[in-house]
């Protein structure tokens, strides 16, 4: 099967659609966002769309599009909207699967369901945003260990923002994980832009599973 990765964040607005963009254009693969909770402006699916070169049929759609910019558990509530689990598990694909998730790892779907908890029947390796501001250290080690209570694969972690040498450092020691790369500010996001910036702050091979010996 080809790889899956779910890209998710340590907050909401720390730029994991722009990651997303960016990686899945960077591997030519899918993307994949389960549940877009406000249609104000464009959809992140619509933003990828803008940002990357990639066909209309490799970015999926939605399995819930709910109007209000909210948690997806309250906007599906003010819609009226029941999200079923089943309908938000990713589908096949003979590419690279990039999927989105919906503001930080313990967002609720539902009174009773967290986003996290959805992650392993998922079926796919987890890259966490970080932004490099003050309080990353907190949320990511959080988020971390969030994760690895579930058992859930952790591929490692992207920095996002400004060079922040220590906070990186110390994230990466103590959580003991990956440094996949920092994603800068793009003044002027584009498909060339964020090419350029894979190329000059990721590696490839990191993104790309290992024959086995």
């Amino acid at each position: 099967m080809s790889p899956r990765f779910i890209i998710s964040g340590t907050d909401t607005d720390i730029g994991k659609t722009v990651f997303s963009a960016m990686l899945v254009q960077a591997l030519d693969g899918y993307y994949y966002k389960p549940v877009q909770a406000g249609l104000d402006e464009e959809t992140d699916r619509q933003t990828v769309s803008r940002l990357t070169r990639l066909p209309d049929g490799r970015l999926l759609p939605e399995a819930y599009t709910l109007k209000t910019p909210a948690s997806p558990h309250m906007s599906a509530e003010i819609d009226g909207v029941d999200i079923d689990l089943k309908k938000l598990r990713p589908p096949s694909v003979d590419r690279p699967l990039i999927i989105e998730g919906a503001g930080g790892l313990l967002v609720p779907l539902s009174r009773k369901v967290l986003l996290i908890d959805q992650f392993k029947d998922w079926d796919a390796d987890v890259i966490l945003c970080a932004r490099t501001t003050l309080g990353t250290i907190n949320h990511t080690l959080l988020s971390i260990e969030a994760l690895r209570q579930r058992h859930l694969p952790v591929l490692g972690v992207v920095f996002i923002g400004d060079e922040n040498q220590d906070s990186e450092r110390t994230i990466i020691a103590m959580g003991e994980v990956l440094r996949l790369g920092r994603l800068p500010i793009v003044t002027q996001l584009s498909c060339d832009s964020l090419a350029d910036a894979f190329q000059q702050n990721f590696h490839h091979d990191d993104f790309t599973p290992q024959p086995q010996e």
